[in-house]
C-alpha cells in the first residue's frame, strides 16, 4: 500500500498565456523553483520555460512499432513455412514482398496503441482515476503557476513567492493543501 505525505501548494492564477510564460521566465529567473503549470490548453513554449527535458515518448513508440514488425513478419513466416505451408501458384513459402502491407499495419497499430496506453498510464488518466486539478478554473480560461511550501520553507521565502506573484501579474494567489501518494498520485484535501 502507497504511503501518503501531505504538501502545501502556494499558486498563481493568470489570465493570460503570455502573462505566465513571462511570470515562469522572471520566477526562474529570481531562482525560485517552480512545482507545475497548469493550463486549460497546451501553450507553445512553456516546457522550454520551465526547463523540462523532451519527452521519451517517440522512443517508446518505436519501441512498439519494432515489436509490432517483429510480431507480423515472425507470425506469417512461421504459417507460411512451418504451420500451414500451401504451395500458391509455384510461390515461394517465405515471400516477404507479400508480407509488407500486414506488416505495415501492425507496425502502427502497436506503436500507435502502444503509445496511447503509456502516455494514459503515465500521466494517471485511466478510466476512473481522479484528475489532478488545484483550481477547477484552470480547465476552462485561467493558467496556474504553482510552488511547493515544504516546512523547511521560511516566511521569506514564501514572501518571495507571491511578491514575484504579484509583480508578473497574477491575478489571485491563494495556497492550497493536496495529498500525495508515494507513486506521484495527486488527492485533494481541501
Amino acid at each position: 500500500m502507497n504511503s501518503k505525505h501531505s504538501k502545501r501548494i502556494l499558486y498563481g492564477l493568470y489570465e493570460d498565456e503570455e502573462i505566465l510564460l513571462k511570470a515562469v521566465k522572471n520566477a526562474r529567473a529570481e531562482g525560485l523553483k517552480i512545482w507545475n503549470c497548469l493550463t486549460p490548453f497546451p501553450v507553445h513554449g512553456l516546457d522550454q520555460a520551465l526547463g523540462l527535458k523532451d519527452t521519451r515518448l517517440h522512443t517508446a513508440g518505436f519501441v512498439f512499432g519494432a515489436t509490432g514488425t517483429i510480431t507480423a513478419l515472425t507470425f506469417m513466416s512461421w504459417v507460411n513455412t512451418v504451420s500451414y505451408p500451401i504451395n500458391f501458384g509455384g510461390k515461394p513459402n517465405l515471400s516477404l514482398p507479400a508480407f509488407i502491407p500486414v506488416t505495415f499495419e501492425l507496425t502502427v497499430l502497436f506503436a500507435s496503441v502502444g503509445m496511447v496506453l503509456l502516455y494514459l498510464f503515465i500521466n494517471r488518466l485511466a478510466p476512473g482515476t481522479e484528475p489532478d486539478i488545484l483550481d477547477p478554473r484552470t480547465t476552462s480560461h485561467l493558467f496556474l503557476m504553482g510552488f511547493e511550501i515544504d516546512d523547511s520553507t521560511s516566511q521569506s521565502q514564501i514572501n518571495d513567492v507571491r511578491r514575484v506573484l504579484q509583480e508578473t501579474g497574477a491575478v489571485e494567489i491563494a495556497e492550497k493543501n493536496i495529498e500525495e501518494e508515494e507513486d506521484g498520485a495527486i488527492r485533494q484535501i481541501f
